[in-house]
This record gives C-alpha cells, sequence and structure tokens, in this order.
C-alpha cells in the first residue's frame, strides 16, 4: 500500500476530490495548511503597514491506495489540480506498513475499501 499526500491549492480540492472518487478512492483526509515554496509569499498593506505574508494556504490531501492503484491516483491528482501557475503543489508518495482499522481490526488493504 501507498500513502499519497497532496498539498495543493484550495479551490482545486473539489475538482480533485471529484476525479479520485470517480477512479475507485472512497476515502480520504484533508487539512488546512500553510506553507511556501518557490512562491515565497507576497506583501500586503494593512492599516498603512507593510507586512509580508510568508506563508500561504494550501490543502493537504491524504489517501491510502494499492500498489495497483498508485499510477492512476497520481495521474487523477495531477490532471485535476494543475493550473501550471506557480504554486500548483507537490505530491509525496510513501509505503505502507500496515493500516488498521479500529472499529473492525481489519488490517492491510481490508482496512481502506
Amino acid at each position: 500500500m501507498k500513502k499519497i499526500e497532496a498539498v495543493i491549492k484550495p479551490f482545486k480540492l473539489d475538482e480533485v476530490k471529484h476525479k479520485l472518487t470517480a477512479i475507485g478512492i472512497s476515502g480520504m483526509t484533508i487539512s488546512e495548511v500553510k506553507g511556501f515554496g518557490r512562491q515565497k509569499g507576497h506583501t500586503e498593506l494593512y492599516r498603512g503597514a507593510e507586512y509580508t505574508v510568508d506563508f500561504l494556504p494550501k490543502v493537504k490531501l491524504e489517501v491510502l491506495v494499492p500498489d495497483e492503484m498508485l499510477q492512476r491516483a497520481i495521474e487523477a491528482i495531477l490532471e485535476s489540480a494543475h493550473t501550471g501557475k506557480i504554486g500548483d503543489g507537490k505530491i509525496f508518495v510513501t509505503t505502507v506498513e500496515e493500516v488498521i482499522r479500529i472499529r473492525t481490526n481489519e488490517r492491510g488493504e481490508e482496512a481502506i475499501r
């Protein structure tokens, strides 16, 4: 099993979610996060004072998928989160050794279905 973490622009979340559910992914975790990379933030004016906004709002999506679904899930995220502009985000893939559904004690791929 693999865990996909994707940090994307907030307005792309619905599109990504729909694309992932269309390929058969039924569960995901969403977090509102802040960060910066090449965008490096920007300056704003508030009550006459200029200040720098270093951390920009993003959404982090976490999904567990069986190994055979990994490439389809990555492609779905790439297609739906892409704007072509700086700050589109990143996708991180890691190996998951074990998953246990607490309610039923199901383990492995059974726990993510």
